[in-house]
């Protein structure tokens, strides 16, 4: 009985560490996508996703409206051509790991290179889906859940 408590535990803990381990993996996946799409690097962000990517701009869907717009891969690849922003820094991430899929959650704050005063720096809440396949990450999803909330400057 002691013998099949220790491989237990031993297991419970060994899952755990692989669970912190895959988190970690993804987090740092998770920026380098950010400092790619700053850059506009589309070959980087372009390997990174999935080709069913969609990134849900706004949070009206969350109040049964629309969202501010739903881009497919290609509009997003789009996007990060123009290089349009000068900073996107993650922050409050937290991650639920799933074997092969992974959910995080959190915020970034995004500056806009050129924008009208009062529209340039921003902050988003989001909801992102990673999964591993032929192993290697992939980024399936991004879901705005609060905003954009655009700050003063």
């Amino acid at each position: 009985m002691c013998a099949a408590l220790v491989v237990a535990v031993t297991a419970v803990m060994g899952g755990q560490q692989r669970a912190h381990d895959v988190a970690a993996q993804v987090l740092a996946f998770e920026r380098d996508i950010e400092a790619a799409v700053v850059r506009g690097d589309v070959a980087f962000v372009d390997a990174a996703t999935a080709p069913t990517f969609a990134f849900t701009h706004g949070d009206g869907w969350t109040t049964g409206g629309a969202p501010l717009r739903v881009d497919t891969r290609a509009d997003w690849m789009a996007t990060v051509a123009k290089a349009p922003y000068a900073s996107r820094v993650l922050d409050s991430v937290k991650t639920e790991v799933h074997g092969d899929v992974v959910i995080t959650y959190g915020r970034y704050v995004g500056r806009f290179k050129d924008a009208a005063p009062g529209r340039r720096t921003f902050t988003v809440w989001y909801e992102r889906v990673y999964a591993r396949r032929d192993g290697k990450w992939q980024y399936l999803s991004h879901r705005t859940v609060d905003g954009p909330v655009y700050e003063k400057d």
